[in-house]
């Protein structure tokens, strides 16, 4: 019975792309069911690029506005999540240029791996290589942490990829060895050359 009751709710609920065109149509309440919907899926792109909760707070208010200032130019080509999957990668992409302009251009010397204390939880090898992991990712220019963020960490398609960022799969492949050079690089296992 309690199945019977499952299938007759779900039946009741509206599909999302009836409540995308009542957003589209100004229904606010519409869009805030999209958010809810959404909000997770968003917030996994974005957790990646943002340094702390309230940076993840931003970013993810930020693709939210996009999404609502842009959802008169969604046609229903794609779903909407991955019409909002792009709108997020864009904007997190915007973001990471963004922080790297006001930090300016500092040189890979100046700017260290975060520290490493045994004497805190980092003691644990899982712990330290995130921790490495994320200092290097730090110093990649933006479009190269985008495209190993997306093709290495998501486990994404680099056809997914070039759909999500805009740029062609050629581009994309070129972006993926770049970062993955200046990755070892910075990590120090290979020479620049």
């Amino acid at each position: 019975m309690a199945e019977v009751a499952h299938i007759m709710e779900r039946m009741e609920e509206p599909s999302e792309t009836a409540i995308v065109r009542s957003a589209q149509a100004g229904d606010e309440g519409a869009f805030t069911e999209l958010v809810v919907r959404h909000r997770r899926d968003v917030l996994r792109i974005a957790w990646r690029f943002a340094r702390n909760n309230a940076e993840l707070d931003d970013l993810g208010q930020e693709i939210f506005i996009r999404a609502f200032e842009s959802l008169a130019s969604y046609r229903g080509d794609a779903p909407f999540g991955h019409w909002l999957s792009r709108i997020a990668v864009h904007a997190c992409y915007d973001f990471l240029r963004k922080r790297r302009r006001e930090e300016g251009n500092i040189s890979l010397d100046a700017m260290p791996f975060p520290p490493v204390d045994p004497s805190t939880e980092t003691d644990r090898p899982a712990e330290q290589a995130r921790l490495i992991l994320e200092g290097a990712m730090a110093q990649l220019k933006p479009d190269q942490r985008l495209v190993i963020t997306l093709f290495e960490l998501e486990d994404r398609t680099i056809r997914e990829v070039a759909a999500l960022t805009g740029w062609s799969e050629t581009g994309v492949k070129v972006r993926a060895f770049r970062a993955r050079k200046a990755l070892k690089r910075i990590l120090g296992g290979q020479d620049e050359g």
